[in-house]
């Protein structure tokens, strides 16, 4: 899976940083394969709205280990991870308990960092194996964060208060993680991704079968319309009603 920040100002620069006004950070979790934004979290700073995205994935299907990630090279998102997936270890009777947690032997982490020159052009690229072996993570996660750098893009496209240098930042941070919520089911539901669709081959006049990430992913077989989203219950498990 992608991870990735994007930086969005809620405010003016002469407003005060406060817990409701300033600038906030947005980190969303993209499964590369379905295109499919499965989480996301909104906080004063990178490692913090890393953690909270984390958070919600580990009640969305990865309770227990976090998923092979590919990241820029943004820091914090590993103290994210280790702060919601580890654990801490046993004491072993020597010297000072423990008392922060670890991150797992198995866990898989590639960064992708990019360093560029005093006008900003891009110099080159260094892959960096936060955890696991870099051959290994370069043949499960690629050496790119394409994806999502382009939902990132997508995002500013959809959502004018994403937008940089605009009139239509939000006033509240109530209304903003609203605006972001149904943004994220418009591209996870409504909107067909033209990298996803499959080609057919015995149906006349149509070439290609449009898909949503949600279709990609299997959760399912049509495209949304907006009244299907706005009318839909989601329906709670055993799991979250506890």
């Amino acid at each position: 899976m992608g991870c990735g920040p994007t930086c969005t100002t809620k405010a003016k620069k002469s407003y005060p940083e406060t817990d409701e006004s300033g600038t906030f950070w947005i980190s969303t979790i993209l499964d590369m394969d379905s295109r499919l934004r499965v989480a996301r979290g909104i906080e004063k700073n990178e490692t913090a709205s890393s953690e909270k995205a984390f958070q919600m994935l580990q009640k969305r299907g990865h309770p227990e280990i976090p998923p092979p990630l590919i990241s820029d090279g943004w820091g914090g998102i590993d103290e994210a991870v280790t702060n919601v997936y580890g654990k801490v270890p046993e004491y072993s009777g020597q010297g000072r308990p423990p008392t922060q947690p670890k991150p797992g032997k198995d866990w898989l982490y590639l960064q992708m960092i990019k360093h560029r020159d005093e006008r900003g052009h891009l110099v080159n690229i260094e892959l960096k194996a936060v955890w696991g072996k870099l051959g290994e993570l370069i043949a499960l996660l690629g050496k790119s964060t394409a994806y999502i750098e382009r939902s990132n893009l997508t995002a500013r496209i959809f959502n004018a208060r994403l937008t940089r240098k605009t009139l239509a930042f939000s006033k509240d941070i109530d209304c903003h993680e609203a605006a972001l919520s149904w943004e994220d089911a418009y591209y996870n539901w409504i909107h067909p991704h033209k990298s996803l669709r499959l080609e057919i081959k015995d149906v006349p006049q149509h070439k290609w079968l449009p898909q949503t990430p949600g279709m990609a992913a299997g959760l399912t077989d049509h495209i949304w319309i907006v009244k299907e989203l706005l009318l839909a219950v989601p329906v709670p498990t055993a799991r979250y009603t506890n």
